[in-house]
């Protein structure tokens, strides 16, 4: 399997969009395809939002956005690599960039947040450097917030 991995400083065109909102609703599950463009188009138009997309045989299987949270501290806000492509090291690469990328733009912090159900989100996170910093009650129950110091 050849992997590339591709940088926009927004959404991606069509047919990367289409891809990316598909392979989220396949792993996640609680939202419909235009509720994902929704929620997508959305953080873009509000947020400057980041993509990173990881590619294997001109498919989208994994994904990081992220956006500014404020200035100096970024927020990585969505991931994930579709089920068929895991345990090839796809969500530690994407991370990887986009934690290259931040320092790059001299951030200083990133945060992000998950929930217990998604325990390899959790501990990806704590290995590569994020520590545990609180909770808050979200919409799907207790979420964990991590914050790592760049």
């Amino acid at each position: 399997m050849e992997l590339s991995y591709e940088h926009y400083p927004d959404l991606p065109e069509e047919p990367r969009l289409t891809a990316l909102i598909d392979m989220l609703t396949g792993i996640f599950g609680n939202q419909s395809p235009s509720e994902s463009l929704s929620e997508l188009t959305y953080q873009a138009t509000r947020t400057g939002l980041q993509t990173l997309l990881a590619i294997a045989d001109d498919q989208v299987v994994g994904c990081k956005l992220g956006y500014e949270r404020k200035p100096g501290h970024y927020y990585s806000w969505l991931g994930g690599v579709h089920p068929d492509f895991r345990s090839h090291g796809i969500a530690s690469e994407l991370m990887r960039r986009q934690h290259a990328w931040c320092s790059q733009q001299k951030y200083q912090t990133i945060r992000t947040q998950t929930y217990n159900q998604w325990r390899g989100m959790l501990i990806l996170n704590l290995r590569h450097g994020f520590d545990i910093i609180g909770t808050v009650q979200g919409k799907r129950g207790l979420t964990i917030v991590l914050e790592k110091v760049l």
